[in-house]
């Protein structure tokens, strides 16, 4: 058996023309285009290659580039305070720090501040938690990269076991939540798992998200199985001054067992930034529902299943209301009555009246 390539370059060059249509339809309605900003703090050359290329393709289709790149000596406090500044700019309907970041700023605490109806990298703890419960919102791009691949190949994987190698929360744990939403049996297996070989031969589905070059090989996999390799690794090569990119998957020993496999480069990767764009379009359309993502390489629609992932959450901005304090103290000072600085910048951001009261507590609570 010789598997068959899955070519994720020409399946994210047709997924990005479906994209410039929507987007002229959505500009033409909305009177402006989608709009993605991009952070890059500091001078890593992979990142900065990385960046320019999501540039290149959002305006390919249509879509408004905000690019803010940053010097690395730039301090968390003025992350914060550029992320801030996008979170209310009303052009701006995507939002993408690109990581990693220096090692003084803490990335975690950066993604926790981009809006979650902006967080087009789909890593907020509002989305991720969105995804775990079957609720709609923004889908990290990868994985939905890798369920578009599968559906090219195998359009309707119910009942299929799947075999997630990796558990990180940018590919393994939302790959393994997309498949159960596919009704597919998922196992998620790790570089520590015992008996990682056989627990590969026994799927059907098998998605190598772990980041070791080569570690799943030929005689680990189920004949005609599909296998979704999302690793890139560089290895040293004789005369090739950047050495050669291999995948988590021993492609040579792989490609005369399985049914279909996506290389490296070439699979995975180009997937990534079309499902970047693709979130950018659905975080401009501030409505629940189903969206009509159009495989036109498979010739159908992607499922349900898949597409009730792919809306944004309804922007929240509750630009007029007021907000109520009931603050219970056994002062009577007014400096008690006063919001904490942290619930008081909350409140501001989302421009809240704030109406505090001291409540007297009882002698017999005091």
């Amino acid at each position: 058996m010789q598997a068959s390539t899955i070519d994720g370059k020409a399946i994210a060059d047709k997924v990005r023309a479906e994209l410039a249509i929507d987007v002229a339809q959505w500009a033409a309605h909305a009177g402006r285009r989608p709009g993605l900003a991009v952070v890059l703090v500091g001078n890593d050359p992979a990142s900065e290659v990385y960046v320019g290329s999501k540039a290149r393709q959002t305006v390919a289709v249509g879509m408004r580039s905000f690019e803010h790149r940053l010097p690395a000596e730039t301090s968390q406090t003025e992350l914060l305070a550029l992320i801030a500044r996008l979170n209310a700019d009303d052009t701006v309907d995507g939002i993408l720090v690109q990581l990693p970041l220096p090692v003084h700023i803490r990335s975690d605490l950066v993604i926790r501040a981009i809006d979650p109806a902006k967080d087009v990298d789909g890593f907020h703890p509002e989305n991720a938690g969105r995804l775990t419960s079957g609720l709609t919102g923004l889908v990290p791009c990868t994985p939905l990269g890798c369920m578009l691949l599968l559906r090219s190949v195998e359009p309707t994987p119910v009942g299929l076991h799947a075999v997630v190698i990796g558990r990180s929360n940018i590919v393994g744990r939302p790959i393994a939540q997309l498949l159960l939403q596919a009704d597919c049996t998922v196992t998620t297996a790790h570089s520590r798992s015992r008996e990682l070989p056989e627990l590969c031969r026994m799927a059907d589905i098998l998605i190598a998200a772990v980041g070791r070059p080569e570690l799943v090989r030929g005689d680990w996999i189920k004949p005609g199985a599909i296998v979704i390799d999302v690793g890139i690794n560089r290895l040293p090569a004789a005369g090739a001054a950047k050495g050669r990119l291999v995948g988590d998957v021993a492609f040579a020993e792989a490609v005369a067992v399985a049914r279909a496999i996506t290389p490296v480069p070439g699979g995975v990767g180009p997937m990534t930034i079309a499902c970047l764009l693709h979130n950018t379009l659905q975080a401009a359309r501030p409505v629940y529902g189903l969206a009509e993502l159009q495989a036109r390489h498979t010739g159908q629609t992607v499922s349900a299943a898949v597409c009730g992932l792919l809306r944004s959450p309804r922007r929240r901005r509750p630009s007029r209301f007021s907000s109520s304090l009931i603050l219970r103290t056994s002062s009577s000072s007014s400096a008690m009555a006063r919001p904490t600085p942290c619930l008081a910048a909350a409140l501001s951001q989302t421009k809240a009246s704030i109406r505090s009261t001291v409540v007297p507590r009882p002698l017999a609570q005091q």
